[in-house]
């Protein structure tokens, strides 16, 4: 009977040190998972502070050289490439775009023709289209507007242009997606029936307060820009496969100017003195490959003649914006 007992206590005891060490390893399990969880974290906020930084250095030695590519057109240490090109650092890469503001329309003067045209080849539905152009036209008219998607008063207000691309947002109409842009599924070129997202194209990319009032830059305007200055969708297919390639100036448009139809006459390809000048930047890990934490910032900026005090005058800096 004494022997069955200390059986049992055996038994017992053997029992809790068996849960006890299956929950000590739960906690130590979950433990591993919560610092790696956190080291992986930190590691990719650290990412992302390098690449912004490098991002930032991007813009700036960029906005330096195209300030010497105007004044020495001879001597350019930008490449004459599509609107892009590459930075390659010891600690990473960037890829920056110089967008001229002549790629966009201008939002204060832009016409009712042009903005139909513009939101029906960004895909914006034909009821909210007719509200987000009374919408503009009422502001800068400053009368009053009624339309199913206003959510605030429609007391007339006085004349006012736009004085920020985000005053957009408050037109009946214009919604987030609309503004920013969005991915739409298409099936074309899809892979095992799934459709792919392609990227379509927002109002922040198409229009500007110091866009162009009449002809845009051939190379780099967004193709909804494109439609709303009259190209024919031929057209824009084969000037936006050609730019891919290319630089699009008088003499490089020749093969492809039949198809442009009445939107060849707007094009410009230079003169532009303000850019906005972006870069996508993603460091250099210690293995060697690039990490895939990306980083994107801007900068709006007016190039001066020689003679001002200053020569490069900043309108906007974007700490963080959207790229391709």
């Amino acid at each position: 009977m004494t022997i069955f007992r200390r059986s049992r206590k055996r038994g017992s005891a053997l029992l809790t040190v068996l849960w006890i060490s299956a929950a000590l390893s739960a906690i130590a399990f979950s433990l591993a998972n919560t610092v790696r969880g956190e080291t992986d974290r930190v590691s990719t906020d650290l990412d992302s502070l390098r690449a912004y930084y490098l991002a930032v250095g991007a813009v700036e030695r960029a906005t330096v050289e195209t300030l010497w590519a105007n004044w020495y057109p001879d001597r350019p240490r930008i490449p004459r490439g599509p609107g892009w090109f590459d930075y390659n650092f010891p600690t990473g890469t960037a890829r920056v775009e110089m967008i001229p503001e002549t790629a966009k329309l201008d939002l204060n003067s832009v016409g009712e023709d042009r903005l139909g045209r513009l939101l029906a080849a960004m895909g914006v539905p034909p009821e909210r289209a007719q509200a987000i152009i009374r919408g503009i036209l009422a502001r800068r008219m400053g009368t009053s507007v009624l339309s199913p998607f206003s959510t605030g008063p429609s007391f007339s207000v006085p004349p006012a242009s736009f004085q920020e691309i985000e005053e957009l947002l408050s037109v009946p109409g214009v919604t987030p997606e609309v503004f920013y842009g969005t991915y739409v599924p298409v099936l074309e070129g899809a892979q095992e029936g799934q459709p792919r997202l392609v990227r379509r194209s927002g109002l922040f990319d198409c229009l500007s307060l110091y866009g162009s009032k009449g002809a845009v830059d051939a190379n780099t305007a967004d193709p909804a820009v494109l439609a709303a200055i009259g190209m024919p969708p031929e057209g824009i297919r084969a000037l936006v496969e050609a730019r891919s390639r290319i630089r699009i100036d008088t003499r490089t448009l020749g093969p492809i100017a039949p198809l442009l139809g009445a939107g060849m006459a707007m094009l410009r390809f230079d003169g532009n003195t303000m850019y906005t000048i972006r870069a996508t930047a993603r460091v250099r890990l210690p293995n060697g490959q690039l990490s895939d934490v990306r980083r994107s910032v801007a900068v709006r900026v007016k190039y001066m003649p020689k003679g001002f005090d200053t020569w490069i005058d900043i309108l906007r800096w974007y700490d963080t914006t959207w790229s391709n």
